[in-house]
């Protein structure tokens, strides 16, 4: 089941508050990035952040599921309505996470 596109809208929408907030369609659901580097991930309209030790001792619930069959466990964000609340989980993560490889550019 892929995510609706209204319930993508509304996590970009409320993680706004950490940076430029982008989505893309991966396989039939999306990767959400924050000043283009991934941080997470909706599926079936759920929200996962990548797991990190910096976001884990700000999170009110630590719940590890995988996101899809395959899947290594992220951090499974049930709280979405707090803006502010979401936006300091994405800065968090977003700060643990290296920076993105630049592109290579095509010949």
């Amino acid at each position: 089941m892929a995510s609706n596109a209204d319930f993508v809208q509304y996590i970009a929408d409320q993680c706004a508050g950490a940076g430029e907030i982008m989505v893309k369609k991966m396989f039939g659901d999306y990767g959400i990035y924050c000043d283009g580097k991934i941080f997470g991930l909706i599926c079936d309209d759920c929200f996962y952040l990548k797991p990190t030790q910096q976001v884990e001792s700000v999170l009110r619930t630590v719940d590890l599921r995988p996101p899809y069959d395959g899947a290594k466990a992220y951090f499974f964000i049930e709280e979405v309505d707090d803006r502010d609340y979401l936006s300091l989980l994405v800065r968090e993560t977003c700060r643990a996470l290296p920076e993105p490889k630049p592109k290579k550019k095509r010949k």
